[in-house]
């Protein structure tokens, strides 16, 4: 039987959820990000944090963050040279309370507004 998957903590679902090309007169393929991909995305690239604080944030391993932040940034190249919609939804992820761990992270959007 496999481990259970650790949930990946989030600190709020994004309030836009879908992207894609501008002049959609034909039907066109979508890619899938989780949202804790998205996550590592904005925690690393946006926010500048390195994958040992990713990881610290969202309470899984490093290894997990690299590989979760690969399998993101594979998906977003793909849409964005094969000219296909981002839809963000789904995914493996406990959104945080604000309170505890989470208000302390100084990169937690719930501290930000």
């Amino acid at each position: 039987m496999p481990r259970p998957h650790k949930m990946r903590y989030v600190c709020e679902i994004p309030q836009n959820t879908d992207f894609g090309p501008i002049d959609q007169n034909e039907k066109i393929d979508r890619v899938v990000i989780a949202i804790d991909e998205f996550e590592t995305i904005r925690l690393m690239d946006l926010e500048g944090l390195t994958q040992e604080e990713c990881a610290v944030q969202m309470n899984v391993a490093r290894t997990t963050v690299q590989r979760i932040y690969a399998d993101a940034r594979k998906k977003i190249a793909d849409a964005l040279v094969n000219n296909k919609n981002i839809k963000i939804q789904g995914g493996n992820f406990e959104i945080c309370d604000g309170k505890g761990d989470c208000q302390r992270m100084r990169h937690c959007r719930r501290n930000q507004k």
